[in-house]
């Protein structure tokens, strides 16, 4: 395989560190991005990838970082849209700033990096890109308007661009699992903990799992090896898909 150059956000923990490590590991060279500096370029330094700290809020910053994976590689050939945060809150009191940045992070910034990247996708005739999304971009839950708002946004751009990409030889797929084991569902464990009064042991037994079939989390690797397919020659003909890995949330 030649060396494509994959770009991956939210890289320095969780799935995006695991899509990072195993497309680096399947040969890709990989372009990690992520506010977190420190961690980023470490976690890159580990397994050979460049870093770039990037804040996807701004506009400026999704140019920038297409425009340097571009510069120091030679080309962009692979964009995995990861990037995310969660709030956990009624809608009545939702702060309104905090719907705004989750909006600008998880839904208009994979638009700008998909829009930057196109141009060079198309004029070489072969593009993937791969929207990290959410069993809750298909279905929803209480509490986190903005969340599933953005997820659900993510998958029309996908289906959309799928649409537009397919002459040009770009495939555009999102990836939709249940509850990942990462520090962000970490922190989503604590957040319905107190939302709801109960115990952490409680918010994984009884919300988390309690739609599953197969009563576990799932772990980031396995992220990264659907990446990794979606990425291959043999997933030619997959596009505007919404994979599922949810173990069976949303079969019923």
């Amino acid at each position: 395989m030649s060396k494509r150059t994959a770009v991956v956000t939210g890289a320095a923990s969780g799935i995006g560190l695991a899509v990072s490590r195993t497309l680096a590991g399947a040969g890709y060279q990989v372009v990690m991005a992520d506010l977190n500096a420190a961690a980023g370029q470490a976690e890159a330094d580990k397994i050979g990838a460049r870093f770039v700290a990037v804040d996807l809020t701004r506009r400026e910053d999704c140019k920038r970082l297409i425009d340097q994976a571009v510069e120091r590689c030679g080309g962009v050939d692979i964009l995995v849209n990861n990037a995310g945060v969660q709030h956990v809150s009624p809608i009545d009191e939702f702060p309104e700033e905090r719907w705004d940045f989750i909006i600008a992070l998880m839904l208009t910034a994979p638009f700008l990096l998909t829009k930057y990247a196109w141009p060079h996708l198309k004029a070489q005739g072969w593009g993937r890109i791969v929207n990290i999304n959410s069993v809750h971009g298909l279905r929803a839950s209480e509490f986190k308007a903005a969340y599933i708002s953005a997820k659900h946004g993510l998958t029309g751009l996908t289906k959309t661009a799928a649409l537009e990409g397919g002459p040009f030889g770009i495939t555009v797929n999102s990836i939709c699992p249940a509850y990942v084991r990462t520090p962000l569902v970490d922190n989503q464990i604590n957040a319905q903990a107190q939302t709801h009064g109960i115990s952490r042991e409680q918010v994984i037994g009884e919300i988390m799992l309690k739609k599953a079939a197969v009563k576990r989390m799932i772990e980031p690797d396995e992220i990264g090896q659907a990446v990794l397919y979606l990425c291959s020659d043999a997933a030619a003909c997959m596009t505007g898909s919404a994979l599922t890995i949810d173990c069976g949330w949303t079969a019923a």
